[in-house]
């Protein structure tokens, strides 16, 4: 959940990219860092442990302030996408506030799909998330490339989720920016009746999304 500070006024957001391994989680965050204009974004960091790596920056290090004076801030990360290291995946997770499932479009990485999003359900149960409630966009990265699902096959696959589903191209830049402000737009929804952003703040979910560097719909 998103840490208030209430002393220094300042609220800082939690985001994470998750998805199996090669399924375009760098290449969004690195997309999306390139997109954003400089004074918006901190330097790109990695970690590497052992093989795994986590991907991260803050967007918007200086923040930005509400109409009240709150300082609201963000965190982006990615998790590793390999199996073996799920005690990672847990840790980036934890304190999440939203996050961006990215599934692979191609035919040959369904069965890795499905089990990656069954383990962002299982960490996000483990490290104490509400799924009912947890802000999340699902995201078909690489339709750019030959043999993937068609639309219309991502569509029934999804059909009864409560959860957008959207399609991209990370490494074009297709898509990136209109994932990240549909979970924004999430973000916003809970945060509000978290912390009354716009009762107590005179945050609006538009004005909260566009210094976020979202798109507004």
């Amino acid at each position: 959940m998103a840490q208030l500070d209430e002393r220094a006024q300042r609220l800082t957001v939690k985001l994470v990219y998750y998805g199996p391994a090669l399924s375009g989680k760098t290449s969004n965050l690195t997309r999306l860092h390139d997109l954003l204009t400089a004074d918006r974004v901190g330097d790109m960091m990695l970690l590497e442990t052992e093989g795994d790596r986590t991907l991260f920056f803050d967007l918007l290090p200086l923040g930005f302030t509400a109409p009240s004076g709150l300082l609201v801030t963000f965190k982006l990360f990615t998790v590793p996408g390999q199996v073996a290291h799920n005690g990672t995946r847990k840790a980036v997770l934890s304190r999440a506030d939203g996050a961006v499932f990215v599934a692979d479009s191609q035919y040959n990485q369904a069965v890795n799909n499905g089990a990656s999003f069954d383990n962002l359900m299982a960490n996000a149960a483990t490290v104490g998330i509400d799924v009912a409630s947890f802000p999340l966009v699902v995201q078909y990265n690489k339709r750019d490339l030959p043999d993937i699902l068609s639309e219309e096959d991502i569509a029934h696959r999804w059909s009864k989720a409560p959860w957008p589903v959207l399609l991209a191209s990370a490494l074009q830049g297709d898509g990136v920016r209109e994932t990240f402000s549909a979970l924004l737009k999430q973000v916003y929804a809970r945060l509000d009746l978290q912390f009354a952003l716009l009762a107590e703040h005179g945050l609006t979910q538009d004005a909260f999304i566009k210094a976020a560097g979202g798109e507004l719909a």
